[in-house]
């Protein structure tokens, strides 16, 4: 089996859930599942964020003109219905069925057209940000899953390759790293460290740090806060494991 994460950075005005999430950023989204036919799609997400970030994140899947994944960059005709499944202060959690034409495309439909059925699919969203990681059969061309994807994208997103593997070299690598962070984001926060964007004050911004590693200031955000939020519970799973009393046997 084989591992591929990417990600898709959207122009404004190109997703009405990323122009939500970036007017919101400090809420996040990722899909629980999502499955794929040649002709549907079906989803559970799960939403975290503020009540305003949340009935925003609504309203946007529940009155878009298409489907949020669809990459058509006008009304393709597809037929889509979302309900809310559960809501809470800070959770939202959407269910999305997706009816497509001959014109929609989508991440998914694609992969199905170069890797084949049995494709896994798991997401998160945060703000422009919008990863994906993909598991499958590891037949198939991804040169030319990545040339598809491009053209659907246009000029609407940037793409982002974060990795491919073997499933097995990826668990590997998980248990011999210690900080068990990516390549992308031991980089930005070794950059961050260099910079000086942790001291107090700070001697660089984010934007200004962005501009030095040459990546747009969105994609630095996020691969710090998801380094950050890693060592973080790396840190306290640690600590919890430390504090548990030995057993005598």
């Amino acid at each position: 089996m084989r591992e591929l994460v990417f990600a898709l950075e959207y122009e404004p005005g190109c997703n009405r859930v990323a122009d939500t999430l970036a007017d919101h950023p400090d809420a996040r989204i990722r899909s629980l599942s999502l499955h794929a036919t040649a002709e549907r799609l079906w989803r559970v997400d799960h939403a975290a964020g503020t009540p305003e970030a949340l009935d925003a994140i609504e309203d946007a899947f529940l009155t878009i003109d298409y489907y949020a994944d669809c990459l058509a960059t006008e009304d393709c005709g597809a037929t889509q219905t979302t309900r809310v499944l559960d809501r809470t202060d800070d959770t939202l959690v959407l269910y999305s069925d997706w009816v497509r034409t001959p014109t929609c495309a989508s991440v998914p439909h694609i992969a199905r057209t170069h890797f084949g059925d049995g494709v896994l699919f798991e997401t998160r969203h945060e703000g422009r940000h919008y990863t994906w990681r993909l598991i499958h059969s590891g037949q198939g061309d991804v040169s030319a899953f990545f040339d598809e994807l491009r053209t659907a994208v246009g000029e609407c997103a940037q793409m982002e390759m974060l990795r491919t593997a073997d499933t097995t070299e990826t668990g590997a690598r998980s248990d011999d790293n210690a900080i068990g962070l990516s390549p992308e984001q031991e980089a930005a926060l070794r950059a961050a460290v260099e910079h000086g964007y942790y001291e107090s004050p700070r001697e660089v911004d984010v934007g200004e740090l962005a501009e030095h590693l040459d990546v747009p200031r969105s994609t630095l955000t996020y691969r710090l806060r998801r380094a950050e939020e890693h060592l973080a519970k790396q840190h306290v799973s640690s600590e919890q494991m430390t504090a548990e009393p030995s057993i005598s046997l």
